[in-house]
C-alpha cells in the first residue's frame, strides 16, 4: 500500500452535484403529494435534507476512517447484517409484495441497503486472501459460495438490490481471474435462478408482462410504466420547466422515489436527463480509475465493487423508467427520496474517497 495522498476531488464534486440534483428534484417531484397528504409541500423535502446531511456526515466519517479498522470490523459486521437480513424475513414489514425492512415510525430501515457496502468489502477481502486460488475449481466454488449466501438472503427481500449487488460482486470475481468456463456456469446458473424466482411469485410475473407490453393494460398493470413514458415524452428536448410536471399530480406512482428520473425527463427534458446519465458515467470513470491505480489488491477490489454497485443500480433504475427493464423497485442513487439508500450510498462514496488517497496521483489525473 502506497502512502496517503489527497482524495479524488473530481469524484467528490460529481457526488455533490448528483446529491444537489436529488434534493431539488425531490422537492419538485413530491410537493403536490406532500400538500395533498400532509398540507405541507415541503414535507418530503425537509426529510430528504435531514438524510442528505446525515449522508454527508457518514461520507466524512468513512473518508477519514483508518483502512485497518474497516478490515477488522468487516467479519463482525457481516455476521450482524446476515442476522438483520434473517430478522427481516421473520419480523419485517411488507412493502411492494415483499418483506423489505423495519418501520420505525415514519422511517423505513432496509438492511439490504446496509448489506451492499458490507458485502462488497467482505468479498474484496475474500478475493484478496484467495489470490490465484480463485482460478481453480475449488476456489471458484468457494468464491461463489461466499457470494451466494448474502445475495440469497437479499433476493428474497429485494430482487432489484440483490441483482445489482450480485452483478458488482460478479465483476469483482471476473477481475480476480475467474476462467471462461466458470464464468459461463455462473451466468447461466444466475439467470436460471432469477427466472425460477420470478416465476414463483404472481406479482413478479405480472411485472414481466407489463414490461413486455405496458399498453396492453394501460390502466392496470401497465399504468406505472405508461405514465413514466408519458412523462418522458412530454418533456421533449428542454422539458416543461422545473416544478411544472403534470405527472407528479398523483398520475405517476413512486414519482419522488423509484421513478424520479421520469420527472427529471419531464421537467428538464432530454438534456436534463442526459446530464444525469453522463454524471453517473463520469462517476464510473473516476471510480474505475481509482481501482486501476491502486497497488493493494484489497483496496482495488473494494473500489471496483463500490463503484459498480452504485452505477449499476443507477443505470438499472434508469432502464426501468424508460421501459428497457422490468420494474425492480430500486431507487436512483443520490437522487431518489429515501433514508437508508442515501445514507449507505454516501457512506460508500466516503470510503471510496478514502481509498482514493492511496491511488497513484500521477495516473489518476
Amino acid at each position: 500500500m502506497t502512502g496517503k495522498g489527497t482524495i479524488d476531488k473530481s469524484l467528490l464534486y460529481v457526488t455533490l452535484v448528483l446529491l444537489a440534483i436529488g434534493v431539488i428534484m425531490v422537492l419538485s417531484a413530491s410537493s403536490y403529494e406532500a400538500m395533498v397528504l400532509y398540507k405541507d409541500a415541503m414535507y418530503f423535502f425537509k426529510r430528504q435534507i435531514v438524510w442528505a446531511v446525515a449522508g454527508l456526515v457518514a461520507m466524512c466519517i468513512m473518508m477519514v476512517m483508518p483502512i485497518e479498522w474497516v478490515k477488522r470490523a468487516i467479519v463482525p459486521a457481516t455476521v450482524v447484517i446476515i442476522l438483520a437480513l434473517v430478522s427481516v424475513l421473520l419480523f419485517g414489514d411488507v412493502s411492494r409484495g415483499a418483506q423489505r425492512g423495519f418501520k420505525i415510525g415514519s422511517i423505513q430501515i432496509s438492511p439490504a441497503e446496509f448489506a451492499k457496502p458490507i458485502c462488497i468489502v467482505m468479498y474484496a477481502q475474500v478475493l484478496t486472501y484467495m489470490g490465484k486460488y480463485t482460478k481453480t475449481n475449488k476456489g471458484f466454488i468457494t468464491a461463489v459460495g461466499v457470494l451466494v449466501v448474502p445475495v440469497l438472503l437479499i433476493v428474497i427481500e429485494d430482487l432489484g438490490t440483490a441483482t445489482c449487488l450480485a452483478a458488482a460482486m460478479g465483476c469483482m470475481l471476473i477481475v480476480a481471474g475467474i476462467n471462461m468456463k466458470h464464468l459461463i456456469t455462473l451466468v447461466l446458473s444466475g439467470a436460471s435462478f432469477v427466472t425460477i424466482f420470478i416465476a414463483i411469485e404472481p406479482y413478479r410475473i405480472k411485472r414481466i408482462f407489463s414490461f413486455l407490453d405496458p399498453f396492453a393494460d394501460p390502466s392496470g398493470s401497465g399504468w406505472q410504466i405508461v405514465q413514466s413514458l408519458y412523462a418522458l415524452g412530454s418533456g421533449g428536448l428542454f422539458g416543461v420547466g422545473l416544478g411544472n410536471s403534470r405527472q407528479k399530480m398523483l398520475y405517476l406512482p413512486e414519482r419522488h422515489t423509484d421513478f424520479i428520473f421520469a420527472i427529471i425527463g419531464e421537467e428538464l427534458g432530454i438534456i436534463g436527463a442526459m446530464i444525469v446519465v453522463l454524471l453517473f458515467a463520469y462517476f464510473l470513470y473516476r471510480g474505475l480509475l481509482i481501482a486501476q491505480n491502486l497497488d493493494d489488491n484489497f483496496l482495488s477490489f473494494t473500489a471496483l465493487g463500490l463503484t459498480l454497485v452504485i452505477v449499476i443500480q443507477a443505470y438499472v433504475n434508469i432502464a426501468v423508467v424508460i421501459g428497457l427493464f422490468p420494474i425492480t423497485g430500486i431507487t436512483l442513487p443520490f437522487i431518489s427520496y429515501g433514508g437508508s439508500s442515501l445514507l449507505c450510498t454516501m457512506a460508500m462514496v466516503g470510503f471510496l474517497l478514502n481509498i482514493s488517497r492511496y491511488a497513484s496521483k500521477r495516473k489518476r489525473k
